[in-house]
């Protein structure tokens, strides 16, 4: 379906959340939202074929409706190595289900329905967090990437999605008017891009390279650095 969840004038903008609205249409939102989406998506798969380890488990947390859990389960190769989505929306867990039961995928997928922040992790060679990171409060977010890494086995990786903000408030601006205009280049009018961008204030919550950077080598990885970025979204690769 396509996404028109603010097409029209709304009189109060209720925060943004992941429910049965928006999960309706959310494989038409995030490819019209986020640039180069389908191509994190797919670089995703290729990674964790050549970072899953055999006898591992591979997660992904906040996994929405499934796409790098699939990706991923498309890719890996590794011997005994098995797949767990979380996600902490019933609607989007319930739809995710539904996607996956279906589809046949070298590694198997458990999707599970629960709090990242509070789920636990073992035995882990990947760890994906595709945009998800950015909605979780800022004070909480040191102490689930640190449990990220202590749960990693040797060699294991983080994988990072998130809209940055940029240090240069020039920067910052150009980076914002060019995903505003990416998304009017996708269809989206000024009205539906001012009120979803109302809704997500306070909810999505991005901060700069660094800022994930430092915080990442704080949890006690090794080393961070982005592999991919178009506009004002990246994806970064943390090693152990």
């Amino acid at each position: 379906m396509k996404d028109s969840i603010y097409a029209y004038p709304i009189g109060e903008i209720s925060a943004f959340k992941f429910d049965d609205n928006v999960v309706s249409v959310f494989p038409d939102m995030i490819q019209r939202s986020v640039p180069g989406y389908s191509t994190i998506i797919a670089a995703i798969g290729l990674l964790a074929k050549r970072y899953a380890q055999p006898d591992s488990t591979c997660y992904d947390l906040g996994c929405s409706l499934g796409a790098a859990a699939l990706a991923m389960g498309a890719q890996i190769e590794a011997e005994n190595c098995c797949i767990i989505a979380v996600d902490s929306s019933d609607a989007m867990v319930a739809t995710c289900r539904k996607n996956i039961e279906p589809l046949t995928v070298k590694t198997s997928i458990e999707v599970v329905c629960a709090d990242i922040r509070n789920f636990a992790i073992q035995n882990a060679s990947i760890v994906v967090l595709n945009f998800t990171l950015q909605f979780i409060p800022i004070n909480d977010r040191l102490a689930l990437l640190k449990r990220i890494h202590d749960n990693l086995l040797p060699g294991g990786v983080l994988i990072l999605s998130e809209k940055l903000n940029a240090d240069d408030e020039r920067q910052n601006e150009l980076q914002i008017d060019m995903h505003h205009l990416f998304k009017k280049t996708q269809g989206y009018s000024d009205l539906e891009i001012s009120q979803k961008r109302a809704a997500l204030d306070n909810v999505l919550i991005p901060e700069t390279f660094s800022q994930h950077q430092q915080r990442l080598q704080q949890a006690g990885f090794s080393s961070a650095e982005l592999w991919f970025q178009y506009f004002n979204f990246a994806s970064l690769i943390a090693f152990k």
